[in-house]
């Protein structure tokens, strides 16, 4: 399936972005619970496109920045 490769890179991304900055802090800054931002970071949360377009929008990136080509 072509999902759990895209779960992984955002996952990735995700936790690359975050840094050094705590899991909650983080989780707020992006609008999502912490629960929610660890399974994405673990690469197995189902993300809605809606939750994806606020995530980018949040880290003011693009889908390009998050998903190889």
């Amino acid at each position: 399936a072509v999902a759990a490769p895209m779960q992984k890179q955002l996952g990735h991304y995700l936790r690359k972005r975050r840094g050094e900055m705590t899991l909650p802090a983080f989780a707020r800054k992006l609008g999502v619970s912490s629960s929610s931002l660890h399974r994405m970071e673990m690469g197995e949360q189902n993300v809605t496109l809606t939750t994806l377009e606020r995530l980018l929008k949040r880290l003011k990136c693009s889908a390009s920045d998050v998903f190889d080509k």
